[in-house]
């Protein structure tokens, strides 16, 4: 018996009905971004490992796909005291990095403030599992060289067009702020050199909950007075359900001693994505911690109901580039989770246009089935040639499946479009 052949794991095939829902998709993605004032770059699959292990990946760094080194020799592999050692260069794990480094190549060539649309596939060693694969696709836009809040704005309002255009309906964007996030951590009385671990617990809320937050905070031997706060914090009336977006609903929500004009720039920020009418809501998450370690500002996430993870997410990352340029350039990106929304997207069929198939006899000439496929391509058809099988049947049903909508005979005696007879496939 022979073995299965199936793709690598963790990754997929696509068959032509999925792979052409996922090109309608990206096409629908592509579409509104471009409307938005973002251009379409492309980057290499792999980037030097020492760019991907520069320590702003955050636990993604210990995902990526590394490949080794040309010439490699036994002497090598027993000198290795790490298997980066080995290795040179490396698979993307993100669309970020990338585009930090396509920035600090191509400066001069591009505008002051920069536009970027990404959608390419990305690689990381995850453990697979429903809804995470080893390879999948990531649609970014990001704007380079804007400080002010505008950047959070275009890309918040683009993306929430995005979700509209594809149909998404109940999302929301949870927004927050990293400098809130450790401000707020610094009010309740942890110090500052724990809060980037501290975080990393505090990320998990969504799947372990408060207690789990909190225990896992002494287990990991914070302060008990600082964690006691927190335990009283996530207590209050203000956190039990999503929060609206708006000043006093910020301020209401966060501890007295977090830097005010931080909860002002948030609630501005807000206040022009609202008026822009994003037709999407808009909330504000306290404990919304984004696990990427480059982010300096503005954080965001996409919500839905029938999904306990993100959809996507963002926000401002402005240290990133300059450590590949030697000099700061602000930076934000908002990322959509390609495949986490592929499979919630009911495009209408629609019309598929006049696609066509030729059924033929096995002793009808090439030259002739081509020359008909050719002169009905000018007219603007879609065409494909079928030998004519005996039940007629499951070719009807692949044909449907992949557009068709009808058909016609071609015989020996065929000599042009115009004696071909067509008939619905239905």
């Amino acid at each position: 018996m022979a073995s299965p052949v199936n793709p690598p794991r963790g990754m997929r095939d696509f068959l032509p009905a999925d792979k052409a829902h996922r090109e309608r998709v990206l096409g629908i993605i592509r579409g509104v971004y471009a409307e938005h004032g973002f251009d379409e770059i492309e980057t290499p699959v792999m980037e030097d490992s020492s760019r991907l292990h520069a320590g702003l990946g955050g636990d993604n760094e210990k995902l990526a796909f590394g490949v080794l080194k040309r010439g490699l020799t036994s002497e090598d592999f027993a000198a290795a005291t790490d298997a980066l050692d080995l290795a040179d260069l490396g698979l993307r794990f993100d669309l970020t990095v990338p585009l930090a480094r396509f920035y600090a190549s191509h400066r001069s060539e591009l505008p002051s403030v920069f536009r970027a649309i990404q959608i390419a596939p990305v690689w990381r060693a995850e453990r697979p599992q429903k809804g995470r694969y080893r390879q999948f696709v990531q649609c970014d836009i990001d704007i380079i060289g804007e400080a002010g809040p505008l950047a959070e704005v275009e890309l918040i309002t683009a993306t929430a067009a995005t979700l509209r255009a594809l149909g998404l309906d109940g999302c929301s964007i949870r927004i927050n702020d990293r400098r809130i996030l450790t401000g707020m951590l610094a009010s309740l009385g942890f110090a500052a050199a724990d809060h980037d671990a501290v975080v990393i617990t505090i990320d998990k809320l969504d799947k372990i909950g408060h207690a789990g937050v909190v225990a896992e905070l002494r287990d990991r031997g914070f302060g008990a007075e600082a964690i006691d706060a927190l335990h009283d914090f996530f207590a209050r009336p203000a956190l039990s359900e999503p929060l609206p977006f708006g000043h006093a609903a910020i301020a209401h929500a966060l501890p007295v001693g977090v830097d005010a004009e931080l909860v002002a720039e948030l609630a501005a920020l807000g206040d022009a994505v609202l008026a822009a009418g994003p037709g999407v809501a808009l909330e504000f998450d306290p404990f919304l911690v984004r696990g990427m370690g480059y982010y300096t500002g503005t954080i965001f996430e996409i919500a839905h109901p029938d999904f306990a993870s993100s959809l996507g997410g963002g926000g401002r990352y402005d240290g990133m580039i300059g450590r590949f340029l030697g000099v700061d350039v602000p930076a934000a990106g908002f990322s959509i989770g390609f495949e986490r929304i592929v499979d919630l997207v009911r495009l209408p069929t629609g019309d598929p246009g006049d696609a066509v198939a030729l059924l033929h006899d096995v002793d009808v000439p090439p030259a002739t089935l081509v020359a008909l496929k050719t002169a009905l391509i000018a007219q603007g058809r879609r065409v494909r040639l079928e030998r004519k099988p005996r039940n007629l049947k499951p070719l009807f049903a692949q044909l449907a499946a992949s557009g068709f909508t009808s058909f016609a005979t071609v015989g020996t005696s065929t000599a042009n479009i115009d004696e071909l007879s067509f008939r619905p496939l239905a």
